[in-house]
């Protein structure tokens, strides 16, 4: 009986010796994984000669033509170019903001990751981890979760991808939908589609028809809404708070303030997706030059189509465009070439 007991004993003390080690391994990772993704702002900014101040913008005085920071700054402008992009889309969830772990600001999320994991390393017996939200961005963190999960050693962890449409992916081809619903199947990982949430309890999320979901964590990636601030200062907005521009990217009420990415409502309506935010950027570059310098200014329209890359990890991703799409080891390649490339433009 003694040596069994010290067996078992050991066993638990040699499986403790390798959580923790998995979870320090894990979070090196995470904090190597985030410096090659991050852009060296302070760098740029010495390089170019541009002054940096690191706070938030809270508001707009357009009389005096300053900008409202949270630490009490005002930053005088005479143009002014925002590109703050959106925040999490919690209106229709209460309880969100308190019970769950919003994807947007990705700065917080990236905060908030490491102990996350900690707690499912930790926490004996299963884990159940809910996605909530199945666009790209909800598609691709319950895939990337599961791989870093297993790869930290939390396979205890069981993952659940919740979205208010039959399948997931919304506005895809359904070809991909059906492609992705079975590999979240194949994985072990839950599907709920046709699941509208209407709340989040502590420990729970709630549907407008059904039980509760319960859950140990739950991440929300439920698309983009616009700050409260942009309408409030005066700026010209649409129904949804969204800074209304031209095609020369000028705010239709204030022509020295621009603005682009998911923060600006084109003057031709498109998705909120980073693809546009990257292709107004030239122009919007070469605008406010011409702005500074009194020359005309270039219109711009963006495509109809945008190339989506969806990630579904262990080298593997999607891509769509319009109603095509493909998928396999070769589109991962070339997405981690397209995102390499443009991270490594900015290195300073």
């Amino acid at each position: 009986m003694g040596d069994l007991l010290w067996t078992n004993l050991s066993a638990l003390t040699r499986r403790g010796r390798r959580r923790r080690y998995n979870a320090a391994r894990a979070l090196r990772a995470i904090s190597k994984s985030v410096e090659t993704c991050a852009l060296p702002l302070d760098a740029l900014a010495r390089r170019a000669g541009i002054g940096r101040h690191e706070t938030a913008g809270i508001g707009l005085d357009l009389t005096r033509n300053r900008v409202l920071c949270a630490n009490g700054a005002e930053v005088p402008f005479d143009l002014l170019s925002i590109d703050t992009g959106p925040e999490p889309a919690l209106a229709g969830l209460p309880g969100a903001a308190e019970y769950a772990l919003a994807v947007r600001p990705i700065e917080r999320f990236i905060a908030a990751w490491p102990p996350l994991l900690e707690r499912m390393l930790a926490q004996r017996g299963g884990f159940d981890l809910v996605v909530v939200g199945a666009g790209a961005g909800g598609v691709e963190l319950a895939f990337a979760a599961q791989h870093r999960c297993a790869v930290a050693g939390a396979r205890h962890v069981r993952i659940s991808l919740v979205g208010s449409a039959e399948l997931p992916l919304h506005g895809a081809p359904t070809g991909i939908r059906r492609r992705i619903a079975r590999m979240l199947e194949a994985r072990g990982m839950g599907w709920l589609g046709s699941r509208q949430a209407t709340g989040v309890a502590p420990r729970e999320l709630e549907f407008a028809e059904g039980a509760a979901l319960p859950f140990d964590a739950c991440l929300i990636v439920t698309g983009a809404a616009a700050p409260r601030w942009p309408s409030a200062s005066g700026l010209a907005t649409d129904a949804d708070g969204f800074i209304r521009v031209g095609r020369t990217l000028q705010s239709l009420s204030h022509p020295n303030v621009f603005a682009a990415g998911d923060v600006a409502a084109y003057h031709d309506e498109r998705p909120k997706s980073g693809v546009y935010a990257v292709r107004a950027g030239p122009v919007l570059a070469s605008n406010l030059r011409a702005a500074c310098d009194g020359k005309p200014l270039r219109p711009w329209t963006p495509q109809r189509r945008a190339l989506y890359l969806i990630s579904t990890s262990g080298r593997h991703a999607f891509a769509t465009w319009g109603g095509w799409s493909f998928g396999g080891r070769w589109v991962w390649r070339w997405k981690d070439r397209i995102d390499r490339r443009f991270v490594r433009q900015f290195a300073a």
